[in-house]
């Protein structure tokens, strides 16, 4: 009997640590804790004009565009899961092309940050953190470091005019960490 109760131990002896082990490695890729301690800042200037496939030809009755960058609409970065804050421009360029750009943002790091440019309303603390993907979104692209200024191009189906609110969207827990709602200039 003695040895019988030795052979139905061992494999708990051996497979109860590979188990955690296991289980401690998955817990550190998924939630990734470490870069709640990690700033990665970008410094980009706005763009004057985003580079397409194939240039523009130029004709004699090709009507003038404005000189320069024009912001069509903006608003303030409120938090939700996490403090956030900073300034959020919709900016047409001179090209016609459009970008959003964040201006001075702070935030947390997190795993799998996005830039979701959606038509979500934008509500007040942690009960606005679940809405921005109940309704359309674009995603504009992995967030380039939760601090700095910052731009995301928009593409070219994506209509300007439609979208009323920019989210920093952790899609690995599926939250917002912050929002702005865009006010029309």
């Amino acid at each position: 009997m003695r040895r019988v109760r030795k052979a139905l131990t061992r494999p708990l002896v051996i497979g109860g640590p590979v188990v955690a082990v296991a289980g401690v490695g998955f817990g550190l890729y998924w939630f990734q804790w470490w870069k709640l301690w990690q700033d990665e800042t970008v410094q980009e200037a706005l763009p004057e004009v985003v580079a397409t496939s194939a240039p523009p030809t130029a004709t004699a009755e090709t009507p003038s565009s404005p000189v320069g960058p024009q912001t069509l609409a903006s608003g303030e970065l409120i938090s939700h899961e996490h403090a956030t804050w900073g300034t959020v421009k919709l900016v047409q360029l001179a090209d016609g092309s459009h970008v959003v750009r964040l201006d001075n943002l702070d935030t947390s790091n997190g795993p799998d940050l996005r830039v979701w440019l959606t038509d979500a309303p934008v509500k007040e603390g942690k009960s606005g953190r679940h809405v921005f993907d109940d309704g359309k979104y674009v995603s504009l692209g992995k967030l380039k470091g939760n601090k700095g200024s910052q731009n995301y191009v928009l593409p070219d189906d994506v209509d300007p005019a439609r979208c009323t609110s920019v989210s920093i969207w952790c899609d690995r827990f599926d939250v917002s960490f912050g929002a702005a709602e865009l006010a029309r200039a």
